[in-house]
């Protein structure tokens, strides 16, 4: 189902995009393009040169030796992503990154973080990275031979609103790229705001309507500034947009709008209450924004 004006939030392109499964008697063409696929999520949509390439593990998935699995463990595990993602960024926001390209997802909570570095002070990089990759959640999402994908943009039971706004923050479109397309820089993104448990509004990429979202950027006033109409000493007023509401008294039909046909001025300290009541009605939520 698309999910709102996925166009506008850079997310088209994941959106329509099917998930790539490795399966047996794929053609040559076929395995390449999901080798090529796995450079693209787990290095961030950088560029990768031939020299740079992993040959022995690529032959090795090509004659059924590795599973996807298993070439995303060596990806990850490469000189060339230590040197990009880990080595020279702080680690919040190598860890970060590593929740996005593995998971496919921004990370829930501080807790989730600091396990992470827990695990990074006792066992090292390795071990972190194994961390990822021999979870529950990996396993059930991807199994063997799913590449992982970027799914947290996605408002899902069972999580949070606020890690939902933050994935935004880390996916600013198919064509940024994780190693040089940030203006945070090496700088973690989203630490402050995990650990306060802190929504951040969703803006457009670049090629959206604002024009003004190419990459996120941190605001001048926190998202517990009181700012906006209605706004609590807790929060200010945010804007939210819903589609896909089934229709009264069908069953399993929803809206023949593609876009967002229901819009909600809410305070900060509703948010959670109103994302829960918003899923148990069966819509989805397009966009998050402040109000200013």
């Amino acid at each position: 189902m698309v999910f709102g004006p996925a166009s506008e939030l850079g997310v088209s392109l994941f959106e329509d995009t099917a998930p790539l499964e490795l399966i047996p008697g794929r053609s040559t063409e076929e395995v390449d393009s999901i080798i090529k696929a796995v450079y693209r999520q787990v290095l961030g949509n950088a560029y990768v040169m031939e020299s740079e390439r992993l040959s022995i593990e690529e032959s090795k998935l090509k004659n059924g030796e590795l599973s996807v699995r298993e070439f995303v463990r060596a990806v990850c595990k490469s000189g060339l992503y230590q040197s990009r993602f880990f080595d020279s960024c702080p680690r919040y926001r190598a860890i970060e990154l590593n929740f996005k390209h593995i998971l496919g997802r921004a990370p829930d909570s501080f807790d989730e973080m600091r396990s992470k570095s827990n695990i990074l002070d006792s066992e090292g990089f390795e071990a972190e990275i194994d961390s990822y990759l021999d979870s529950d959640e990996y396993q059930s999402v991807f199994g063997e031979n799913i590449v992982p994908y970027h799914r947290g943009y996605k408002t899902q039971p069972g999580k949070t609103m606020v890690a939902f706004t933050h994935m935004f923050a880390l996916l600013r479109g198919a064509s940024s790229s994780d190693f040089k397309g940030s203006l945070a820089g090496k700088s973690p993104v989203l630490n402050k705001y995990v650990i306060q448990e802190t929504p951040i509004a969703v803006v457009p990429p670049s090629s959206g309507a604002a024009g003004n979202g190419w990459s996120f950027k941190d605001t001048t006033l926190g998202s517990r500034s009181r700012q906006g109409f209605g706004a609590t000493s807790n929060g200010k007023v945010y804007r939210i947009e819903v589609t896909a509401y089934r229709s009264p008294g069908a069953v399993n039909r929803v809206s023949k709008f593609r876009r967002s046909n229901k819009v909600y001025l809410v305070p900060f300290d509703k948010l959670s209450e109103e994302y829960k009541r918003i899923h148990r009605q069966g819509g989805q939520i397009a966009s998050i924004t402040p109000v200013s």
